[in-house]
């Protein structure tokens, strides 16, 4: 599969087959992310593959933050596929962003420059893992959830202080029929302007 036919086939797949994914594979797709553009000649990703029996842990924590946060019960069905989600994905990475390689900028204006380009640089990053993972067979998605409760996933994980908690990237083989909602039409007149 080239580089195109990638970017435009990769779509957001949440149904797996319950069969494992090979650990060399996963390796192979984090060595895709690092290759992602990054500020200061920096690599400043972070992944952690988080197994199968710390998974329950780790959910706990999160919806305990999550219901911390909200004053409604209707966020209990979320909760609960949440949690299905994060326990049943074949692979279970957690994405964090390690600011240590940032310019200790004395102004407030520069340093906040300089965390968007680590995290627009932790996107690309992202985006070659699951690019990578489509090319080679496997579906996965992004969940946002960790960047809603750092403090509960750090604790959890016992994360080196540095290490900042953005998504969790669920990963695995689609399940047969599994198939993503179709894409809106792009209309690249609204998206794309000349000055």
């Amino acid at each position: 599969m080239d580089a195109l036919e990638a970017i435009a086939s990769r779509r957001s797949i949440r149904r797996f087959d319950p069969r494992d994914v090979p650990p060399a594979l996963v390796r192979d797709l984090v060595a895709a992310a690092c290759a992602a553009p990054a500020p200061h000649h920096s690599r400043p990703w972070r992944f952690v593959q988080v197994r199968p029996e710390t998974r329950l842990r780790l959910a706990d924590a999160m919806a305990g933050a999550w219901r911390a946060d909200s004053d409604d019960d209707a966020a209990e069905p979320a909760v609960d596929r949440s949690r299905r989600q994060v326990t049943n994905a074949p692979v279970l990475l957690l994405a964090c962003l390690d600011l240590e390689g940032a310019r200790p900028w004395p102004d407030e204006r520069r340093r906040s420059a300089e965390r968007d380009m680590f995290v627009q640089s932790l996107g690309a990053a992202l985006q070659n893992l699951l690019l990578a993972a489509h090319a080679r067979g496997l579906a996965g998605y992004l969940k946002g959830a960790p960047l809603f409760c750092r403090e509960a996933v750090v604790a959890t994980l016992d994360l080196p202080p540095a290490w900042q908690p953005t998504f969790l990237v669920l990963l695995g083989y689609p399940r047969d029929g599994a198939q993503p909602s179709p894409r809106p039409p792009l209309a690249l007149d609204d998206l794309l302007a000349e000055r």
